[in-house]
């Protein structure tokens, strides 16, 4: 079929080729070259046949070995019309033979008068052949077309088992787990002599930070997302006389969202979070403990659609989770900090219902520089907790980064404080070793 097609599509210009191939051919000698080549092109075609068909018998004269091969001469006559330097070079020189053969004069012809006909050259056709090994068969002597496909069959098929051998295939399990985690040693430290013109004091602090992340996903329909955030930062001032050292963060918290996926990027999720801290938290010349771990743990379950962010460019990453419907569940180890955390006063638990969003999204603008952001909010329409977490990370290097926290807060249902309000705020800046994988 491709051959056909070829040769429908150059047929109007073979006919320019013989049209003036006819008209340098005025003599005999001509003629004679002419019979000549068209008596090879027609052996080349009956060879041809004779080799996709294993029925076939060849003429006697035609399995010789002077003629099982067509001299590559009489290529440039039937193949896409192309540029030959030879030719020019054989007519145009002073000596020039006065025997050339007539085609060469045609295709000489079309050269100066019609060059738009010309689209290939030479150089074309060896740039093909270079990229691929030409494999001649080997021709048994006075055996017979039949046996010769037979031979070639079961040399081929030789080949193909003697490669078969080599190939080696791995079947490889989907792998729907995937596991990361960031972590942050930060150091800050502050120093003020006796003498210094000002008032201050020396402190030092330090904060470590583990995040991890072990999530499944089958890529059809089920995902489930399993996040563990751990803080605990700890400070000595001079200015503190009672407590040598005391918490500046602390934090453990674990989130896990299970999702069947509803349409496009929405999936039907149930999700869980469980809220705690290490060690107790305490104030400036005071021993009062405000709160411990287990005081407060809080656990809230909730269900509703959640939407999987993640934009083109995968800069900015994370989910949106809206539950309608959420369980709220409150317990403090210490009776006496029950009503600072919204317990009634002689009670260790309270449970309650409400609606609850989180909004979880980590934003990389550039590579070395990357914002997290956490809006939590939990209503029983009676009384609203939010939470608004933003960590702001410049990463200098792969292991030296530096961080800004900032978190407001607002919660009604505790206890006020000489009427500072339910607006809460912390904020701090730390320097030092991080590593992410």
């Amino acid at each position: 079929m491709k051959l056909n097609i070829i040769m429908y599509k150059h047929s109007q210009l073979l006919v320019i080729v013989f049209l003036s191939f006819l008209a340098f051919s005025g003599n005999a000698q001509a003629k004679q070259n002419y019979s000549q080549i068209l008596n090879t092109y027609a052996d080349s075609l009956l060879i041809y046949k004779a080799r996709i068909d294993s029925v076939s018998r060849v003429n006697d004269s035609l399995r010789s070995a002077q003629s099982y091969y067509v001299s590559n001469k009489y290529f440039r006559y039937f193949a896409p019309l192309a540029f030959y330097p030879d030719i020019t070079g054989s007519i145009l020189r002073l000596d020039a033979d006065s025997k050339t053969i007539p085609t060469d004069r045609g295709l000489m012809s079309i050269y100066i008068n019609h060059p738009e006909y010309v689209q290939y050259s030479a150089s074309n056709f060896n740039s093909l052949a270079s990229k691929q090994q030409e494999v001649r068969p080997v021709k048994p002597a006075n055996m017979e077309l039949t046996k010769q496909v037979e031979h070639s069959s079961v040399k081929k098929k030789e080949t193909e088992e003697i490669t078969a051998e080599h190939i080696d295939m791995y079947v490889t399990k989907p792998h729907f787990w995937s596991f990361n985690g960031d972590y942050y040693l930060q150091f800050l430290q502050n120093y003020v002599s006796p003498n210094w013109y000002k008032s201050g004091s020396n402190s030092y602090s330090m904060l470590g930070t583990v995040t991890l992340q072990y999530n499944y996903n089958n890529k059809q329909r089920v995902k489930w997302e399993n996040k563990l955030e751990m803080r605990l930062g700890f400070q000595t001032t001079d200015a503190d006389t009672v407590n040598n050292f005391k918490t500046s963060d602390d934090l453990i918290r674990y989130t896990s969202k299970l999702g069947l996926q509803a349409f496009s990027k929405w999936y039907y999720t149930l999700q869980v979070i469980a809220q705690t801290q290490f060690a107790r938290g305490l104030k400036n010349n005071n021993d009062y403990v405000y709160s411990d771990f287990m005081s407060p743990f809080n656990l809230n379950v909730s269900a509703g659609m959640d939407y999987s962010v993640q934009t083109k460019n995968k800069k900015l990453t994370g989910s949106i989770h809206i539950a309608p419907l959420a369980f709220n569940f409150k317990y403090v180890d210490r009776k006496y900090l029950a009503q600072s955390f919204g317990i009634n006063k002689g009670h260790r638990t309270l449970e309650d219902f409400g609606s609850q969003y989180t909004i979880d999204l980590t934003w990389k603008p550039v590579n070395n520089f990357k914002w997290k952001t956490r809006l939590y909010g939990y209503t029983t329409y009676h009384k609203y907790e939010m939470e608004w977490e933003n960590t702001f990370t410049l990463q200098f290097n792969k292991y030296i980064s530096t961080c800004v926290y900032l978190y407001p807060r607002f919660d009604d249902s505790a206890m006020r404080i000489d009427d500072n309000g339910y607006f809460q705020f912390k904020e701090y800046f730390s320097f030092g070793f991080s590593y992410s994988m």
